[in-house]
């Protein structure tokens, strides 16, 4: 199983410094998807999503400090706290409270659940890794003032990160040259107008992963009316460098 997870990572990744899923980092991660403690309901979703292969492409670890945006039910809360361990944490941070990450939270010391607006704090702490998936499309959706949520998230992810910390945005792709244009209708974006945006947040692109590419999806359909786990999803890896 370590060989084959490892022979589909290196298949599916292109990034500038990234180290393959090691043999043993492969098996600790094994360990985490079948730990009891995961709802069936996440296990059923992991061929789809690949979280170990995701979470080696961001670089979780032992120790390392996450700031979660928006976790939803908490599938990537629940491992991203097992991966980090007790000398890692994570803080989720949404507009409302997760009932989800709040039962998982009242049993893992490694989780805090945030909430408040995209211009707030995400971390009382810098962090390594800022983390979101499949929401950077309904960022663009809510405005805070004049500004839509993702350049306020981008921002704030900015300032909490540690210089060379990793920004991990993943999102379901809308057809080229389609931009933000169908965030509302297709709940798609165009991982060209993400990498615009964060870029001129300052952040450097580091990496792209292939990993949860599907070829057959059609990026003109909207979300609804395509099949779930078989979207066509970007994974993007940006660095916080010195400016």
């Amino acid at each position: 199983m370590n060989k084959r997870i490892a022979l589909a990572l290196v298949a599916g990744v292109t990034s500038v410094g990234f180290a393959a899923l090691t043999p043993a980092l492969a098996t600790n991660f094994a360990v985490l998807l079948g730990s009891s403690e995961r709802p069936d309901a996440d296990k059923a979703r992991d061929a789809d999503r690949k979280p170990a292969e995701v979470m080696a492409f961001a670089g979780i670890k032992a120790g390392t400090k996450v700031a979660e945006l928006a976790p939803g039910g908490g599938y990537y809360t629940r491992l991203l706290s097992a991966a980090v361990g007790p000398t890692g944490h994570v803080y989720t941070f949404a507009g409302r409270p997760s009932a989800a990450v709040e039962a998982w939270a009242k049993n893992h010391a490694n989780v805090t659940q945030r909430v408040g607006l995209p211009d707030d704090s995400l971390a009382p702490v810098p962090v390594d890794v800022v983390w979101t998936t499949m929401n950077y499309h309904d960022f663009k959706n809510n405005k805070v003032g004049e500004t839509d949520a993702a350049a306020k998230f981008n921002a704030a992810a900015w300032v909490v990160l540690k210089v060379g910390g990793i920004y991990l945005v993943n999102d379901h792709e809308a057809a080229p040259g389609a931009g933000s244009s169908v965030t509302q209708t297709h709940h798609r974006i165009e991982s060209a107008a993400v990498i615009r945006e964060v870029e001129a947040a300052g952040f450097r692109l580091v990496g792209k992963s292939d990993l949860l590419r599907h070829a057959a999806d059609d990026l003109n359909k909207p979300l609804r009316d395509s099949e779930r786990g078989k979207t066509n999803q970007f994974l993007l890896k940006f660095k916080k460098v010195k400016r």
